[in-house]
């Protein structure tokens, strides 16, 4: 058998030779050393012992606390070296955002009017804010759950006035206002809020507003709360906003368990709240036992108890007014905020879903209207260009020209993968359309061009919205992801807009001849 012929070794090959003859001594010599080092510890250690068992006992004891200080301060050392850097004890949390102030929020209106987002609803937000300012009204919204009781406590607090309550639930379907003397003479409006999860949930965002409006928020519950509930203290606690929280039916805690109840609500929401317990009144059984065995079995009205509720709430008027004022000016500065983050959000999508449907448009019909091999792809080139700068320009996001065709680049690699498939997909819906001819090929890649613009157009916007720049990775995802969704229908939509102008060239073109 002949052997297998020798390959001779590449110019590479032989200059790595006395590096690794070089690697090969050290490692030698490393080994070397290591050997002698484990054998001058192995006989100090022989040494050692030896001598400590002739030693007493007393210097026994001294030696090994001398070993466990120094292995302790050893250990403790390289434990802070390798956590140098790091923050000690508890993680601080990240500090809240600086809540808005007038004029900014004024000036940031203007700006977002001018460029079309409708602020109808933050305007009427800051005018009934001066209206109240006016007015000099100290608002306390009674707040809270569904059947809580707020309706009761009202009544509680403001005897002989009428305002329906029902065990059904659910009967306060709008913000009604009352007016209320307190009695130290303090002139007061109580707003009574309709309640939070309600089965349809169509109220909770009305009340919570009307919540963020007042001077003084007294949240109703009758037990533990849920995490909803929670979450909606949370909200009033970051924003800084007076609150006292009205436990009712008191009658079913002892003074234990109201500590206890205190304590959960600190541990939960993070701070220690005002817990003023109440007794809303309502009705109750009385059975009435005669001498002669008889029961009676009635209904008699409890006695309302609010007389704390009353003092909780009387040490926030009488602080400074003022203070009241900048609280409930900043938690509707907040709101007024957070509507127009919203209206922005949404005046964006719906003018960059506007943008990007007009570039598939053009991307189809400047596919249709090549004249030659490759002006279709420059014809695309310039409009992804343009359709990746207007939308940098509506998101406010600043992208040079170098990053937008880097990231047009890595699109159009990542495109390669997908485009045999696409095509096939595009000739399939095609085959639905009678008397196609010749150009269906040029139709074919027309509809093609739509579907990877509306992709493409879509990845980008939803980047810059959500991570406020354009993320090329996540971006790049989320264009492949969108190539696939929805492909079919998509593919069904732009065939038709394809083959309408076709039969109107057509159409034209036999007219004019």
């Amino acid at each position: 058998m002949s052997s297998l012929p020798k390959l001779p070794l590449s110019p590479a090959a032989r200059a790595w030779l006395p590096v690794r003859l070089l690697l090969a001594v050290g490692a030698s010599i490393g080994v070397a050393f290591l050997l002698v080092l484990v054998l001058y510890l192995t006989d100090l250690s022989l040494s050692v012992w030896d001598r400590l068992q002739r030693a007493p006992t007393a210097f026994w004891v001294i030696y090994l606390l001398i070993l466990v200080a120094l292995g302790s301060g050893g250990a403790y050392g390289v434990w802070r070296v390798l956590n140098l850097g790091r923050p000690s004890g508890k993680p601080r949390a990240r500090a809240p955002a600086k809540p808005p102030d007038e004029a900014t929020l004024r000036e940031r209106l203007e700006r977002s009017e001018a460029s079309g987002v409708p602020v109808d609803a933050i305007r009427r937000e800051l005018e009934e804010l001066q209206r109240r300012r006016a007015v000099g009204e100290i608002v306390v919204a009674v707040f809270g759950e569904i059947s809580a009781g707020k309706s009761s406590l009202i009544r509680a607090l403001l005897p002989g006035t009428e305002i329906a309550v029902d065990v059904r639930g659910g009967t306060t379907r709008t913000v009604t206002y009352y007016t209320w003397t307190s009695s130290a003479g303090d002139c007061l409006i109580l707003a009574d809020l309709p309640g939070l999860n309600e089965a349809d949930g169509s109220m909770d965002q009305l009340a919570r507003d009307e919540a963020l409006r007042a001077h003084v928020v007294l949240y109703v519950c009758d037990g533990d709360l849920t995490r909803d509930q929670y979450q909606a203290l949370r909200t009033l606690v970051d924003l800084g906003s007076p609150l006292i929280v009205a436990l009712n039916k008191m009658d079913r805690y002892t003074g234990r368990e109201l500590e206890q109840v205190r304590e959960r609500l600190a541990e939960r929401v993070g701070e220690r709240l005002e817990v003023a317990p109440v007794q809303c009144g309502g009705m109750e059984e009385v059975t009435r036992i005669y001498h002669d065995g008889r029961e009676e079995t009635s209904l008699r009205e409890r006695p309302a108890q609010v007389d704390e509720l009353r003092r909780a709430l009387q040490r926030y008027l009488d602080s400074d007014p003022q203070v009241l004022d900048a609280l409930r000016d900043t938690s509707v500065f907040v709101l007024a905020q957070q509507k127009l983050d919203t209206a922005v959000a949404q005046h964006r999508r719906e003018k960059a879903d506007a943008i990007v449907q007009g570039y598939s448009r053009k991307a189809v019909f400047g596919a249709l209207a090549a004249v030659s091999p490759g002006t279709d792809v420059l014809i695309q080139g310039y409009l992804g260009f343009n359709l990746m700068k207007e939308l940098c320009a509506l998101y406010e996001v600043p992208a040079r020209e170098v990053d937008m065709q880097r990231f047009l680049d890595l699109a159009g690699n990542q495109l390669k993968r997908s485009l045999n498939l696409l095509l096939a997909l595009v000739g399939n819906v095609f085959k639905a359309f009678p008397g196609m001819g010749t150009v269906v090929g040029g139709m074919m890649h027309a509809v093609v061009y739509g579907l990877i613009f509306e992709s493409l157009g879509k990845a980008v916007a939803r980047s810059l919205e959500s991570r406020g720049d354009l993320a090329s990775g996540p971006a790049l995802r989320m264009f492949e992801d969108n190539l696939s969704e929805d492909l079919e229908a998509r593919a069904k939509r732009l065939a038709q807009l394809v083959w309408a102008r076709q039969r109107e060239g057509d159409s034209a073109g036999t007219a004019a001849g």
